[in-house]
Formats: structure tokens, sequence, C-alpha cells
């Protein structure tokens, strides 16, 4: 998708890098970019810890290798609403980054058309979860054939190896799939990913216990580093 295809589209976007040549080089590609609007750079982790409890952002284009507390570590207290591209000089993180959801990982020196297609990544995570969000059911593949979802009807959803489960009132639907690509076709705003193995209803939640979600006579464990972002969202209602 070109840059120029998306206006009136706009992201509230700070960089977070200890680098200062590198947080300039990010600072550039995000100028020229016009879905991208530039709120703040932060020089560590602690001062955009600072400045996300009082201002609003849509991206956060974080860098992983940082002192007193990573990006990694900054992620696990923010409000995931923000969506964050990770940069670092290693490739060593990349599984544990996107384990917590990132839209991307770049690897130092990032280059301008690596950038823009992290970019348009976020561009498209979005638009796709306007366009779910507005809908009421989604299409998975379930060996030679396309089953639909209702996404009222469906309780939670569990990664088992390599296939995903998705448990319905009255049945269940078995997916060879990575939780990763079923999270992105269930909308944002209806469901909420609360382990590395589990997604739920928010509608379908009967309690909280001990760290566990409830739905039906199911216990759903929440994993550590999803436990702050569930409270926040279940604060909301």
């Amino acid at each position: 998708m070109s840059v120029s295809a998306n206006e009136g589209v706009s992201f509230k976007t700070v960089i977070v890098d200890d680098d200062p040549f590198s947080a300039k080089v990010l600072e550039k590609f995000v100028q020229n970019i016009e879905f991208l609007e530039l709120k703040n750079v932060c020089h560590s982790s602690l001062e955009a810890s600072k400045l996300l409890r009082s201002e609003p952002v849509d991206l956060l284009i974080l860098d992983v290798e940082m002192p007193e507390m990573s990006g990694l570590d900054l992620i696990s207290t923010l409000n995931r609403e923000a969506m964050v591209i990770m940069v670092s000089a290693s490739r060593d993180y990349a599984v544990e980054a996107f384990e917590q959801n990132v839209v991307d990982y770049l690897v130092k020196p990032v280059t301008y058309p690596r950038f823009l297609i992290a970019a348009n990544k976020a561009l498209e995570k979005v638009k796709s979860q306007q366009t779910q969000a507005s809908s009421e059911f989604t299409f998975v593949k379930v060996e030679q054939k396309l089953v639909k979802i209702i996404f009222t009807e469906v309780l939670y959803i569990e990664a088992l190896g390599d296939y995903v489960h998705i448990i319905s009132n009255n049945k269940k639907t078995i997916v060879y799939s990575t939780m990763k690509s079923i999270e992105n076709k269930f909308p944002g705003n209806k469901f909420i990913r609360v382990h590395r193995s589990f997604i739920v209803n928010i509608d379908k939640i009967g309690a909280i216990e001990d760290n566990n979600i409830l739905i039906g006579d199911k216990y759903i464990p929440i994993g550590a580093t999803y436990l702050k972002g569930v409270i926040q969202v279940l604060n909301r209602f």
C-alpha cells in the first residue's frame, strides 16, 4: 500500500531508543510517512513510561536493549492498546517480542524500506480490526472448506500444538493455524489475548479467580505478561 493512499489516517507515534543516532534515523523515517504523527522521542524506558501515563499513543517504535528497563519490560507495563514495532541490534529477542504481540521486529541498522513495511503492517492491522468490529462473523479454513464462525457464539480459543481450537456454544472448530493468524481474524474490542495459548470472548467471562478466567466451567489461566493488560481492559467495562 502506498503512503499517499492513506490520507486522513494518523497514528500518534513515540520513539523510544537510548541511542541518539538510531533515534534520529527513526525520527526521520516517521516524518517521511504521512500517516505517522511524531509526538515525542524518549531516550529511556523510564522516560517513556512516565510519558505514556499521561499521553495517549497509537504506535511505539521501541528499542529492546536499554539500561534500567528493557523495551520488553516496558511492554509488560503498558496498556496494550498501543501497537508496538520493536527495534534491536540483535535477532535474539524476536520470539519473545512476537509473543508480546508486536506488529513487527526490525534489526538495526534499519532501512527506510523495511521501516515502511512495518508501518504499513500497523496500518493494515487497524483497518482489519475496524472491518472486524463492524462484522458479526469471520471464516476459517478447515481442511478443504471455509467454516463460518459467528463471534457472539465463541467462548474462547485455545492453541494446542500446530492447531487452534475455537470453542463455541455448541461446537469445536479445529484449525491448522498459528494463534497469531487466528487472533488477527477476531475483533480486538470483543476478544482479548490472556495467555500465549488462550484468547477469550470478553462477553463470556463469568468471573476472575486467582489469575484464572472462568467461562462456563472452564478455568483459563492469565499469563503473567498479559495480566496487567487484561485488568486494564476489564476495568473499562
